[in-house]
């Protein structure tokens, strides 16, 4: 009897872990401090072989395009907004439409104003879309707080 149930339980574990949607990519957040009152944060999305995610740039026929939502508070303001670099131009199938993609990775940068020395929690999230060759996962949303050190007196990366 325990063989049937653990037969049967590998069985509905095996199918769950089947079921479950693809992760093909991984965020991270960083910051790099310029001075004791100005930095970027920077959002890495790494991007598994064969997958890509989108830019911020939104077309009309495309994917949803890559967004950041980052709750400001009493300790730091946005300045601008957030940039990115190394996207291209190419032709999706799937949406029968030119689009930038990032490929590997994909790097995004807030520049942001200290109002406080002190170390303090940054709240952000990001919506993002992941297609490969053959399909697209739903868009997905992704919290990533992070807790700013306090300032240095020279520029540091953390």
């Amino acid at each position: 009897m325990k063989k049937v149930i653990l037969f049967i339980l590998s069985i509905i574990t095996s199918f769950g872990f089947a079921q479950n949607p693809l992760e093909p990519i991984t965020w991270k957040v960083s910051y790099i401090e310029a001075n004791k009152q100005e930095g970027e944060i920077v959002y890495t999305a790494t991007i598994q072989e064969k997958w890509h995610t989108y830019s911020q740039r939104a077309t009309d026929d495309g994917p949803v395009p890559t967004s950041f939502s980052i709750t400001t508070n009493d300790n730091f303001e946005l300045v601008g907004k957030v940039e990115e670099t190394g996207a291209h131009e190419e032709y999706v199938k799937a949406f029968e439409a030119k689009v930038y993609v990032f490929e590997h990775e994909a790097v995004f940068k807030q520049k942001i104003k200290r109002k406080t020395s002190k170390a303090f929690s940054i709240s952000s999230y990001i919506e993002f879309m992941s297609c490969n060759d053959v399909m697209c996962n739903p868009p997905k949303t992704v919290s990533l707080p992070f807790t700013l050190p306090a300032a240095e007196t020279t520029p540091k990366k953390y």
